[in-house]
């Protein structure tokens, strides 16, 4: 008999494009799972490109984002305006920093129907940085800002943002509201602002007196207040007239007022839009070296990149088009900062008012909000003198309530009904910005935040028996070094029961740090010196997800108990066959 030849394996033809998968016998092969082949191996999950401009207006009405971008501009330009003034800045460097948010970012992909722009969450920040190191720095910090987004885009960290407590967040725009209401209060009234947060609040009572007895203030004050009342009620005016933006219709307002003989109240000092931008020279540079602009420059960052994403999420729950695309977003916020410290402007974020304005106009498309860009340019440099008439009480009250919509007091009390936990960290984020400044503040809820969570993940259950002849101290849940002192008091009255016997029973923990095992080792340490007390201990029971070998020794301290070696038990105290094992005093 010839033997049997060996079997060889059957040769792989190749299949035609388009034919993955196995073959059936009524027709061509089923598709497979995106991202797996056809042998079950996994492959790259092919990321489908983002439409290009043209792409996107194709299946868009031209018209209709013609009209968006113009109502975009309308409520862009008394903003961009109002948060130079508020920063200390002059306000042409807002319309700067405005017109690069929409011909510059405004192209760039990431987040299609979102608006960039100079942001009143960075005013108190700016206006500190302003204050501490001079305008001629602020373009350098910017770029170098926007130099570290486009660092952070690179290595895709953009997600990374979103792992912020959603508490910490809510309470870093209560914090930013919350001081730039109290701060316009005093523009509002045509006055200075004392200084810091806690001095403008102390000084509002003086602040009332002073305006009443100055009928030029108290006439600026009541044009601010009509500005912050219209800008609450404009959405509930019927008809079509409520399209035009608020802050828009209060300008116009602002600005008959102004006009009329008699009146004296404080209007924009508008200088020359292109005589305004600066590049940043050797001196700026220099500057570098100083820690403080460091710090400054990290917080700009951090806050605007954090911003730009959290507007991102928001924007995103407002459409049902192409969501954002995070690292893509930040790297167009970097490119955009970039920009603006290269030409001495503001820093910029992505800004709710003008984004939510973009989606309700109808946009579909980049186009809007590059051309909102544009009808910025175009104003500033054919109309500029009208920018001269706007009082700046009206610009105040704009600031007022951009201020409460970030404050946004019902989402303290919403948050304090479904958990309260996360309500007073959202409390101690707001009051330690209000209290120190943005970035301590925001380290502060970050460590409130933390502690919570950790609190939260370290739910210990202490049950202390005893019947006679043996005191026992059963632990469940999961032990942590912030429940020490609770351990300590449990140990401790374990020692002070006076039996013959003790029995610490760990199998119902389901995690036990370093710190925790370590005062237990100190425990039994201490009752085996005593010579006169037994100790048995039963260990946690080892994880599902332990490998086998792992799996099959019941002691989590394999040959130890606080350095000495244990010999294996016998008699009674040999549990093993349950799953457990009792450390005894090896010399009883």
């Amino acid at each position: 008999m010839s033997s049997p030849s060996p079997t060889r394996p059957r040769a792989r033809h190749a299949r035609p494009a388009g034919r993955s998968g196995p073959r059936t016998a009524t027709g061509p092969a089923a598709p497979t799972p995106t991202g797996t082949a056809p042998s079950g191996t996994a492959t790259p999950v092919p990321t489908k490109p983002a439409p290009g401009l043209a792409a996107e207006l194709r299946g868009a009405h031209l018209g209709t984002e013609i009209t968006a971008s113009f109502v975009v501009f309308l409520v862009a330009l008394p903003l961009c305006i109002g948060v130079a003034v508020a920063s200390g800045a002059p306000p042409e460097l807002g319309i700067v920093s405005g017109i690069v948010g929409g011909l510059v970012v405004g192209l760039m992909r990431g987040s299609a129907l979102q608006v960039s722009g100079p942001a009143a969450g960075l005013a108190a920040l700016v206006a500190d940085a302003v204050m501490d190191h001079g305008l001629a720095m602020l373009g350098i910090i910017v770029l170098v800002s926007g130099l570290l987004q486009i660092g952070l885009a690179l290595i895709r960290l953009g997600r990374m943002f979103q792992a912020i407590s959603v508490a910490v967040v809510q309470g870093m725009l209560a914090g930013i509201g919350l001081p730039l209401m109290i701060g316009q209060s005093y523009v509002l009234a045509d006055a200075k602002a004392p200084g810091t947060p806690v001095e403008n609040l102390l000084g509002l009572p003086r602040l009332v007196v002073t305006t009443f007895a100055t009928p030029d203030a108290l006439v600026a004050a009541a044009l601010g207040t009509v500005t912050v009342v219209l800008s609450f009620l404009w959405k509930k005016v019927p008809g079509p007239v409520n399209r035009v933006p608020a802050a828009l219709v209060a300008v116009v307002l602002g600005m008959a007022v102004a006009a009329l003989p008699g009146v004296g109240i404080r209007t924009l000092q508008v200088g020359d839009l292109l005589g305004s931008v600066h590049l940043p020279g050797p001196a700026q540079l220099a500057g570098l070296a100083d820690p403080a602009v460091i710090a400054t420059i990290l917080t700009f960052t951090v806050i605007a990149s954090a911003e730009s994403l959290f507007t991102a999420a928001a924007v995103d729950r407002m459409h049902t088009g192409p969501r954002t695309r995070y690292n893509t977003e930040l790297l167009s916020q970097g490119v955009g900062n970039t920009v603006c410290g290269a030409l001495g402007a503001l820093p910029m974020t992505a800004v709710v008012a003008r984004s939510s304005a973009n989606v309700q106009a109808g946009a579909r498309t980049r186009l809007s909000r590059t051309l909102h860009g544009l009808w910025l340019l175009a104003f500033a440099l054919l109309l500029p003198g009208l920018l001269a008439l706007i009082p700046v009480t009206v610009l105040a009250g704009v600031l007022v309530h951009s201020g409460w919509k970030l404050f946004a007091p019902e989402q303290f009390r919403l948050l304090w009904r479904q958990d309260r936990g996360e309500a007073v960290v959202m409390g101690v984020t707001t009051l330690a910005i209000f209290g120190t400044a943005l970035l301590e503040g925001v380290l502060i809820g970050l460590a409130a935040g933390t502690l919570l969570a950790v609190l939260r993940m370290s739910r210990t259950t202490v049950r202390r028996t005893s019947d006679g002849e043996t005191a026992v101290l059963t632990l469940a849940g999961s032990a942590t070094f912030v429940r020490l002192p609770q351990l300590t008091e449990a140990l401790e009255g374990l020692a002070a029961a006076g039996t013959p016997r003790v029995r610490v029973d760990l199998t119902g923990l389901t995690h036990l740090d370093h710190a925790c095992r370590t005062r237990i080792d100190e425990f039994v340490d201490q009752q085996r010196r005593t010579g006169t007390v037994r100790v048995e201990l039963l260990p946690p029971a080892p994880s599902p997800a332990a490998p086998p070998a792992a799996a099959a020794s019941p002691l989590p301290w394999p040959d130890r108990v606080a350095g000495i070696p244990v010999p294996p038990p016998a008699g009674d105290g040999d549990r093993t066959g349950d799953g457990f094992a009792w450390f005894a005093d090896p010399r009883r």
